[in-house]
C-alpha cells in the first residue's frame, strides 16, 4: 500500500510538470536557474524581473472591476485607470517566475495576494483587446498555481474560466463582424488558449484548433500579408495579429504536438508565411509609411490626438518587428541571425530566454 502511494505521488508530480505548458515546468525552471548563474546574457535580461519583484514586494495590489482600453484614446480617465491597474500582471509574472527560480515563498504569497485581489473584483468582459492585457498574468499564474493552496486555486480558477467563457462567447466574434476575423479574433482565441492551458480544462480544446484555424484561412492571406495589413495598411497590425497567435500556437504545440506555425490553411495561408512577409520590413530591405490608407477611423482619430505612431505615412521602425521573430524563433532559429543583425549585441530578450530553456517535444 505504501508503494502504491508512493507511486501514486510520483506519477501526480510528473503530471505537474508535463502540465505547465503555458510557461515552464520544473525541468525548464532547473536549465533557466542554471542559465541565470552561467549565461551573463539570461541574467542580464532576467534582473528587469528580480527588480520589479523586489519592488511588487511593497506594493498593494491594484484590481480594477473592468478593464477599460478598446477604443479609447490616449488620455481618456478609464484607459488610464485600466493602464495603470494592468500593471499588476507585469507584477504577477515577476513574482512568480523569482518563486520559480529562487523558491522563495514570499514571491509566492505575495502573487497570490494580488491573484486573489483581482479574482475576487475584477469582472471579465467579452472584449479581446481588453483581454489580452491580462496575458502576463495568466502566464504568472500557470508558474505558481500548483503550488497556490487549494482554496486560492479554486476561485482563481473560475475567475479565468469566466473570462475564456466571455470570449467564447464574444459578441464581437459574430458572423458578419469585422471583429470576428480581424487582430481581435486573434486575441480573443489567445486569451482561451492561455486559459484552457493554464487551468487544464479540455472544455474549449476543439473549439480553439476550429477557431485558429478558421483564423489563420481568413485573417493570414497566402502572400504573407492579412487581412490587418489591408484594412490598415500598417505593419503595426499585423504584428499585433501575429503575436497573440503565437502565443496561442506555442501552448498548443506544447501541450499537443500540433503545430500550428507550419501549419498551411484551405486558402493556402500560414502564420509561417506571415512572418516571412516581415523579415524584409524588419531587415530594412522594403520599408512601408505606416497608416498611409487606413480604412479605420480610430486610426486617424489617433494621430489628431497626437499619439506617436499613428501619423498617417510615419515610417515603419524595424525594430518594432523583432517580438514576432523572437516568437517565432520558438519554431525556426534561423531568424536568430536577423535579430541579431537588427539589434546589434543588446539582442537577447525574455522570448529568447524562454525558447532557449524549453524542452522541444
Amino acid at each position: 500500500m505504501k508503494k502504491l502511494f508512493v507511486l501514486m505521488l510520483v506519477v501526480s508530480a510528473k503530471l505537474s510538470v508535463k502540465a505547465q505548458y503555458v510557461s515552464l515546468t520544473n525541468a525548464e525552471v532547473k536549465t533557466l536557474q542554471k542559465a541565470i548563474r552561467d549565461d551573463d546574457r539570461v541574467k542580464k535580461t532576467f534582473e528587469p524581473f528580480k527588480t520589479a519583484a523586489e519592488k511588487a514586494l511593497a506594493d498593494a495590489p491594484n484590481p480594477i472591476e473592468k478593464v477599460r482600453s478598446e477604443g479609447l484614446l490616449e488620455g481618456n480617465p478609464a484607459k488610464t485607470a485600466s493602464a495603470k491597474a494592468v500593471m499588476d500582471c507585469f507584477k504577477i509574472y515577476a513574482l512568480a517566475i523569482n518563486y520559480r527560480v529562487y523558491n522563495d515563498k514570499q514571491y509566492l504569497n505575495k502573487a497570490g495576494e494580488y491573484l486573489m485581489a483581482w479574482a475576487k473584483l475584477n469582472q471579465p468582459t467579452d472584449d479581446p483587446i481588453d483581454g489580452t492585457k491580462m496575458d502576463d498574468m495568466i502566464a504568472g499564474y500557470d508558474l505558481i498555481r500548483s503550488a497556490m493552496p487549494a482554496n486560492q486555486v479554486k476561485q482563481i480558477d473560475a475567475w479565468f474560466d469566466v473570462l475564456a467563457d466571455e470570449h467564447m462567447n464574444s459578441k464581437y466574434a459574430k458572423d458578419g463582424r469585422i471583429t470576428g476575423m480581424n487582430n481581435w479574433n486573434s486575441h480573443r482565441i489567445k486569451v482561451i488558449a492561455m486559459v484552457a492551458y493554464t487551468i487544464h480544462t479540455k472544455k474549449y480544446d476543439q473549439f480553439i484548433f476550429d477557431e485558429l484555424e478558421k483564423q489563420i484561412a481568413q485573417n493570414l492571406y497566402a502572400d504573407g500579408s492579412g487581412f490587418d495589413f489591408k484594412q490598415r495598411d500598417a505593419l503595426h497590425y499585423h504584428i499585433y495579429t501575429l503575436e497573440p497567435l503565437f502565443k496561442a500556437i506555442i501552448p498548443i504545440y506544447r501541450a499537443t504536438g500540433k503545430n500550428y506555425y507550419t501549419f498551411v490553411s484551405k486558402s493556402q495561408s500560414s502564420i509561417e508565411k506571415s512572418v516571412q512577409f516581415l523579415v524584409p520590413f524588419i531587415t530594412g530591405e522594403k520599408t512601408h509609411g505606416e497608416f498611409a490608407n487606413s480604412t479605420v477611423q480610430f486610426d486617424r482619430d489617433r494621430a489628431k490626438n497626437g499619439e506617436k505612431g499613428y501619423a498617417a505615412g510615419t515610417k515603419f521602425v524595424p525594430a518594432t518587428g523583432i517580438i514576432v521573430l523572437s516568437l517565432a524563433d520558438y519554431f525556426d532559429h534561423s531568424y536568430l541571425d536577423i535579430i541579431k543583425k537588427v539589434k546589434g549585441n543588446d539582442y537577447y530578450d525574455w522570448q529568447l530566454v524562454l525558447n532557449q530553456v524549453r524542452k522541444k517535444l
